[in-house]
């Protein structure tokens, strides 16, 4: 039998505060993954824009509107593409205007929305270099869970701050996730010593592969993000990363590969908890 694989693509931007540009950029970067064979490609957070809570609200779109400017976007690259395209994390209206969704879109091939996450944790930090991150103070948190399938791949989405609760990907891998995402905008400060750590140990403990797409480099208002996007394969190894730029990585999931990981240490199946 023919192993079954899936052609992935974590897309690194630089996001700034120009909503035409970054969609460009979006734009040309997917093409070159749908052009490399990808079938599902990942955006990071702030894809669209990366700026102030202000400008952000105004931004803001509902999703019964598909056809506001970023969700046209998206739509329409992920049509020509042929792709799966997970637009990591954009501001959805809520019914707070002063607080919306951090929400993460996921359109067919066919250019059609599947289905959408809202980013559940948000991001209240005082960072020992002194930056003061207040995620609540502009957002509304979400509330559930969402999966859906390419073949016999089911992947998970989650956020970004997400990444440091790993009850959240307990719950998908219930639900039977064994591809885990994972858009950002780490910081440098935050990224440089824990982004590959804890986004191996998501991969080993939950026996997923596990793709980050990341912001990199210097965005408005003096945010600096780490990078590195990264595939993790399902036994905890990097098998793809990109360098400091912007970037498209590319690699080919093995579901085969993934079941004999699953078979050799069945921690899954021995949870007591």
């Amino acid at each position: 039998m023919k192993p079954e694989t899936l052609r992935v693509a974590a897309v690194q931007l630089q996001s700034q505060d120009d909503v035409l540009r970054n969609l460009a950029e979006c734009a040309r970067l997917v093409a070159i993954a749908g052009h490399e064979g990808a079938k599902l490609v990942v955006l990071p957070e702030n894809f669209a824009y990366f700026g102030a809570d202000e400008t952000k609200r105004k931004l803001a779109e509902r999703l019964s509107d598909p056809n506001g400017p970023i969700q046209g976007a998206l739509s329409e690259m992920a049509r020509a593409s042929g792709v799966f395209l997970v637009a990591g994390g954009f501001p959805e209206a809520s019914d707070d205007f002063t607080k919306p969704f951090n929400t993460a879109l996921v359109f067919g091939g066919d250019g059609m929305l599947v289905g959408s996450y809202r980013k559940i944790h948000l991001f209240d930090v005082a960072l020992q270099d002194g930056t003061l991150l207040a995620e609540s103070s502009g957002t509304t948190p979400g509330e559930s869970l969402f999966t859906f399938d390419l073949g016999r791949f089911r992947v998970g989405l989650s956020i970004c701050y997400d990444l440091r609760f790993p009850e959240l990907y307990r719950a998908l891998v219930s639900r039977g996730a064994n591809v885990l995402l994972v858009p950002a905008a780490f910081t440098v400060h935050t990224g440089k010593d824990h982004w590959h750590a804890l986004l191996r140990a998501r991969a080993i403990e939950s026996q997923a592969y596990v793709i980050a797409a990341a912001q990199w480099g210097k965005h408005p208002h003096g945010r600096t993000t780490y990078g590195h996007s990264l595939v993790v394969d399902p036994w905890g190894s990097i098998v793809a990363e990109a360098s400091d730029r912007v970037s498209v990585v590319s690699t080919d999931l093995d579901l085969n590969y993934l079941e004999q990981v699953r078979a050799a240490i069945p921690c899954l199946e021995h949870r007591r908890l």
